[in-house]
């Protein structure tokens, strides 16, 4: 009997898996455990990760869907995407200790999305419904002060006063969608509003951006295309998009290395592997280590662009060691 294993080339991205914010916000959680002992409470999931959620919890945290989970006398901390201004406006009125995880970058967007209103404009935010950081976005402002698109088609429903030219608008947009299909929804905006804001700096985030130049530089040559990621994250959900767009015929999101017995990878000889910027590098061991149960693997890394992001952690966290 032949129990030769096919061979199998693997491209493994780089940059990939966690970026600066997601760092952050687990350091944060890490870091008011060690200064405040457990529990801790979270609302919502830290980073949309359940390896990582499952980790913090076997260490103290308890992650909740709402303040009002969370007791009086214990801190609390808010997820990297991001919380409505009501969430801190809440913890304030119940004298709770807060400590707020949100990505500086989506911060930033916060921001943006304020000073726009407070000029008189109507923000106009791209991004996916339903989404965690959209939620947070959309509750820095007054009802009715943001309105919500996702696809170039929305561009043509947003109600405007007679001859608006943009001048009266500006858009900001969720960090960690497609890179390309973000520019074709602006790109609508612009030609209807041709005069509409648009931030200094575009709001997709470095992280969002290099994975996804990443993929789409590794793909071509590649039969197959697995993503370390969750299915609840946008970022890595992208990242299968991004494979598929740049023509590889098999790209598959994978959790765990359980994953890889059920995928079809026949016909593969070049696999492409990156992960989500919340999906940690054990999980990327743990793939390659699955690969190698039934192929023999050659691992080539494709290093794409350096990273040297470092975002700090809140004040009253940076005495502990």
């Amino acid at each position: 009997m032949n129990t030769t294993k096919p061979n199998l080339t693997v491209k493994l991205a780089a940059p990939r898996g966690f970026c600066a914010g997601v760092l952050r916000a687990i350091d944060i959680v890490e870091l008011a455990l060690k200064k405040y002992g457990p529990p801790v409470y979270v609302r919502h999931e830290i980073v949309h990760n359940r390896f990582v959620v499952e980790g913090l919890e076997a260490k103290g945290a308890v992650f909740i869907d709402e303040l009002t989970e969370a007791p009086d006398d214990r801190p609390v901390i808010f997820s990297a995407h991001g919380v409505p201004k009501s969430v801190p406006a809440e913890a304030q009125r119940r004298n709770l200790h807060f400590v707020d995880a949100t990505c500086p970058l989506v911060s930033k967007v916060h921001r943006e999305a304020e000073r726009a209103h407070g000029a008189g404009k109507r923000v106009i935010l791209i991004g996916h419904e339903g989404h965690p950081e959209v939620i947070g976005t959309l509750g820095q402002l007054p009802d009715g002060a943001v309105s919500l698109i996702e696809q170039p088609d929305d561009v043509a429903d947003i109600e405007v006063g007679t001859g608006e030219d943009g001048s009266g608008l500006a858009y900001v947009t969720q960090t960690t969608l497609s890179v390309d299909d973000t520019s074709d929804v602006i790109t609508a905006l612009k030609q209807r509003f041709p005069a509409i804001t648009e931030p200094k700096a575009g709001d997709i985030c470095y992280a969002t951006t290099n994975r996804q130049e990443a993929v789409k530089i590794i793909a071509p040559g590649c039969e197959g295309f697995l993503v370390v990621g969750a299915p609840n994250s946008s970022n890595s959900n992208r990242l299968v998009d991004v494979a598929k767009q740049s023509g590889v015929p098999k790209a598959f999101l994978v959790q765990r290395g359980t994953d890889v017995a059920e995928l079809d990878l026949s016909g593969v000889a070049t696999l492409g592997l990156t992960a989500g910027a919340s999906a940690p590098e054990v999980l990327v061991e743990e793939i390659l280590d699955a690969l190698r149960e039934d192929f023999e693997v050659t691992v080539n890394l494709e290093v794409v662009r350096e990273e040297n992001v470092i975002f700090n952690v809140p004040v009253e966290l940076r005495d502990v060691v």
